[in-house]
């Protein structure tokens, strides 16, 4: 798990100055906390089998 985090920090370091945010210091921990629960929700969503007949909707309608 530390891996992981050192790996969300550089990413998350690398991806500021990518769109040239200034992120502080102290923000960083909880930045870098907020994007490791971010990617375990994403990971659930992610983890899910679609049957193959299944197509992507060409048009969202609610």
């Amino acid at each position: 798990m530390e891996e992981r985090k050192l790996e969300m920090r550089v990413f998350v370091e690398h991806m500021a100055l990518l769109v040239d945010l200034k992120l502080r210091d102290e923000y960083k921990d909880g930045v870098v906390a907020n994007f490791e629960r971010i990617s375990n929700i994403a990971s659930v969503v992610n983890e899910f089998e679609l049957p193959d007949e299944v197509e992507a909707a060409p048009v969202f309608e609610p």
